[in-house]
């Protein structure tokens, strides 16, 4: 059983879910409509008020989350807790509310997860298909045949932030969709080439706010799904309301009318710049996504390990050299038993990259392997991971004055000396499973080797000589112990 919980830029869901066959069954879902966007200050940071809300939220979905035997949670943030200034002290009170780690991922692994949801909703295998999702703060565009994504891009304007911005105090006029509009389209139109209608067979709407334009247009009579026309009559509709709180029709809740203006002058200007006749809106994204996500990683069939396999394929990484360099630091790893699973994941994964920054150059490559792997797009990786792994590489060579700071953590230095251990055996041409070596970490780190194998390999000595070296800068020990 699984949840996934969103919070996103309007609303904050949460979705449990249990896998059955080739399907997850949902059993519980909530909402509450915090609008975090509308929260945000001239300053870019959350107001108080705005905090408030959220955590109250938080805590509430901790409460029902505690209800169920869950085999995992993932709880991914959007848009507005990307841009929020003073997301560094709020994002800790996040954590503690709701007693999961929250991820801020990008608009591009946003899109990812989006996909998923929508694809594993739809029978077609080789559609070739476009999804669109508008959120509170941004749009995502995503082409993709059956389960694989094509291209991915997320578009910095979303429902709060258009309805804000054009529909002030709440009033709806003519002008004030025509600047809405125009508004939106600017944001599409230099990326939309790629997304045009002859490089899919169907568009789909993902959103929460599609999926309440369908309904009031359907529930109201003006058109048959979600074209340019139905769109148009809509929008007529609430011009001649004339404010938002004066909005009372079929199929729209009062408390989404405010946000609801914003999506439709995004979505009018979308389906015009790609040139879309016709949307269909499905039941299905971001959370259903993430459940999807969970799932595989229980099956042991991770997007993350692909994501790594093809960033190192990029940067023309002799692949073999790589495997080796990871299953050794694996091997060495599990010697000193880390407390998570996650560590040594990160490791394998880490190490299959170690290389990466040598495309930039030979000298400091390991620094710019820590730069790459922090800032690059790495679908399934959250920024924590990112950031993690980007240590352990800025580790893997040199001195370690540069993470010792992060030392202090256990399982990243365990991590550290199963990576520099096995660079040091690979440049020394000696396989870790020939090698047969016994490692120890508690006060000190020990090393024992056959003698043979030392004395046989003269740069071996030379490369744990600067190994103590490097870790007795930063107050470690290491011993070598040679046995017959």
């Amino acid at each position: 059983m699984y949840a996934a919980v969103d919070l996103g830029s309007n609303s904050f869901r949460l979705s449990i879910g249990k896998h059955d066959g080739d399907t997850i069954r949902v059993l519980k879902s909530m909402r509450e409509p915090i609008r975090l966007a509308a929260g945000l200050d001239a300053a870019g940071n959350l107001t108080e008020a705005a905090q408030q809300r959220a955590i109250a939220c938080l805590q509430n979905f901790a409460i029902t989350l505690s209800a169920y035997q869950l085999d995992a949670v993932r709880v991914v943030a959007t848009s507005t807790m990307r841009q929020a200034q003073n997301i560094a002290t709020f994002l800790p009170q996040c954590e503690e509310a709701i007693g999961f780690p929250i991820e801020i991922i990008s608009g591009e692994e946003e899109g990812r997860l989006i996909y998923m949801g929508v694809a594993s909703a739809l029978a077609q295998p080789n559609e070739r298909r476009l999804v669109v999702d508008i959120g509170g703060g941004s749009t995502e565009l995503i082409l993709g045949r059956g389960p694989d994504i094509e291209r991915v891009e997320s578009f910095s304007v979303g429902s709060v932030k258009q309805s804000l911005a054009f529909f002030v105090n709440g009033y709806v006029d003519a002008p004030s969709y025509e600047a809405a509009i125009l508004s939106a389209r600017s944001h599409f139109e230099d990326g939309a080439p790629p997304y045009m209608p002859q490089f899919w067979k169907r568009a789909y709407g993902s959103s929460g706010t599609i999926r309440s334009i369908a309904e009031v247009i359907e529930k109201n009579g003006l058109g048959k799904g979600i074209t340019p026309d139905s769109l148009e009559a809509l929008k007529q509709r609430f011009i001649a309301l004339g404010h938002v709180n004066r909005i009372d029709l079929p199929g729209l809740r009062p408390d989404r009318a405010s946000t609801v203006v914003g999506g439709l002058a995004i979505l009018i200007g979308v389906m015009h710049e790609l040139d879309i006749d016709e949307l269909t809106p499905i039941e299905a994204g971001l959370r259903m996504g993430v459940m999807w996500d969970l799932t595989m990683r229980e099956m042991r069939r991770d997007r993350r390990e692909q994501s790594a396999r093809d960033f190192a394929r990029k940067f023309h990484v002799d692949e073999a050299r790589a495997a080796r360099v990871a299953d050794d630091a694996l091997a060495l790893l599990e010697q000193l038993k880390p407390s998570s699973e996650a560590t040594s994941r990160l490791l394998y994964w880490s190490a299959l990259l170690h290389e990466v920054g040598q495309a930039v150059s030979q000298t400091g490559h390991h620094k710019h392997a820590a730069y790459l792997i922090e800032h690059a797009d790495l679908p399934g990786f959250t920024d924590r991971e990112q950031r993690t792994m980007s240590r352990l590489l800025m580790a893997q060579k040199g001195n370690l004055r540069k993470v010792e700071e992060f030392l202090a953590d256990g399982d990243f230095a365990r991590a550290v000396v199963a990576l520099r251990l096995a660079i040091v055996f690979m440049h020394a041409r000696i396989a870790v499973a020939d090698a047969q070596p016994k490692l120890r970490m508690k006060n000190r780190i020990e090393l024992e080797l056959p003698r043979a194998l030392v004395s046989g390999h003269p740069t071996l000595s030379y490369w744990i000589e600067k190994e103590q070296e490097n870790w007795d800068e930063v107050g470690v020990d290491l011993g070598l112990r040679t046995v017959t």
